[in-house]
């Protein structure tokens, strides 16, 4: 495998000041309530309006949304609605009788407040208000509470708009570590969250980091990536666009081509910044490809689906022969995109799949959001004092092989009072069976 192009790598020293900063904000909210949110957010944001987004204000700011922006939002929400809707039906209750007079049981119950976060720095992430709350309300959540950071005198009418359909109970004008925490612990009239969801920058997803245990959290966020895997079929230029089109998300964003095709490799490499210069956020997307980009050139497609399997990137693109071939052999991404005709792009605003995934390798073990993130699997049972005894005596022989003799009596007790086991004492109780 060449490594065509390395990436200039970033320095991390700030990770230890963006820690400490955190702790200290959340420290100080946890003892000091709204008062200490209003501090911040008048020092960190200048804004000290009302935090929460109803009335007057709230009518006002909808009447922005144009008739255009509107019906693309809708279009969005339906997609996403209808494939969560379609996760949460995959998710059944069901019982069994494992043994005469046992019955084990599992039920899916929604958690009774979800907290989402809505990015409103560089961008306006409409498709982040839609991908949190619509998700949440599939799963059944009763209560939701979004939160956005104003841009100027109020959030952005459109992410305004998009929490509105996807059925937000709660909007908070309020961004950053303050935010997470004011809907982690339940504060100007929300409930406190059992989950905080949501994609933000450094500080932000520290602060769920920090929460975590407290509340849960979807996934531990880091800068977005892409990864695109190309053989001699591609389109050097969609190769380009595409990694570009990610790497606007910041200049630490990493995007990844890996290609069997070493002239496609150089093609890419030669026109991306040609192609950079003339996009508006062009500047952005260009120094995260210097910074952070890379170029690997493989063997073949089984090297490209190692490699891509170890990087475990966050929105993976193939655009190669063979398809269904990738669909199941790549076991390590976030989202996948496959064929020329799929960018991620579309995952991003209004496919339907959630575009709020795991990144920093963290595709190794979860998925992204989706309603299960909301559920909580629960497991029921029920032993009726008929029942068979031989699973009374089988845990209380298990429970003396450990030492737990306290486990082992309530075990006894049963075997006596319910199967009539006079005989099954302490002195017997590390027979094999009954006889």
């Amino acid at each position: 495998m060449l490594h065509l192009k390395k990436p200039e790598l970033i320095s991390a020293d700030g990770d230890a000041t963006v820690r400490s900063r955190v702790e200290a904000m959340l420290d100080d909210i946890r003892a000091n309530g709204e008062e200490a949110v209003r501090k911040y957010a008048s020092d960190l944001d200048g804004w000290s309006g009302d935090f929460v987004l109803e009335g007057e204000k709230k009518a006002k700011l909808l009447e922005q949304v144009t008739p255009q922006a509107r019906a693309d939002i809708e279009f969005a929400h339906r997609q996403i609605k209808r494939f969560a809707e379609a996760q949460r039906a995959s998710l059944t209750d069901f019982q069994l009788d494992t043994e005469p007079g046992v019955t084990l049981g599992q039920k899916t119950v929604p958690v009774d407040c979800a907290g989402c976060y809505v990015p409103g720095g560089r961008y306006a992430h409409v498709a982040s208000a839609l991908m949190s709350v619509t998700t949440a309300r599939a799963a059944g959540v009763p209560f939701v509470v979004a939160a956005s950071p104003p841009r100027g005198d109020a959030i952005d009418p459109n992410v305004a708009y998009a929490m509105e359909i996807a059925g937000a109970d709660l909007v908070l004008e309020m961004g950053g570590v303050h935010a997470v925490a004011a809907m982690a612990l339940g504060l100007f009239g929300a409930q406190p969250a059992d989950i905080l969801v949501g994609p933000g920058n450094a500080y932000v997803a520290e602060a769920k980091r920090q929460l975590f245990g407290e509340v849960g959290i979807d996934v531990f966020a880091g800068p977005t990536e892409s990864a695109v895997i190309a053989d001699e079929t591609a389109d050097p230029m969609t190769v380009a666009i595409d990694l570009l089109s990610q790497a606007e998300h910041g200049p630490n964003s990493p995007v990844w081509l890996f290609t069997t095709d070493s002239e496609l490799a150089d093609t890419v490499a030669r026109i991306l910044p040609k192609v950079a210069s003339d996009w508006p956020t062009g500047d952005v997307a260009l120094q995260a490809w210097n910074n952070v980009g890379e170029i690997l050139v493989c063997e073949d497609f089984e090297e490209m689906a190692r490699t891509s399997d170890s990087y475990a990137c966050e929105h993976l693109q193939v655009q190669a022969k063979d398809l269904d071939w990738w669909k199941d052999r790549l076991r390590n991404y976030g989202s996948l995109f496959l064929g020329e005709g799929a960018t991620v792009s579309h995952g991003d605003k209004c496919s339907g799949t959630n575009h709020i995934l795991p990144t920093r390798q963290a595709a190794r073990y979860t998925g992204g959001l989706n309603v299960l993130k909301f559920l909580k699997v629960l497991t029921w049972q029920e032993i009726k004092t008929d029942a068979d005894p031989t699973m009374s005596a089988t845990a209380s022989r298990l429970s003396r092989l450990e030492g737990m003799d306290g486990h082992a009596r309530a075990c006894d007790w049963r075997l006596q009072k319910f199967a009539g086991r006079d005989d099954w004492d302490f002195e017997v109780a590390h027979q094999t069976r009954y006889d």
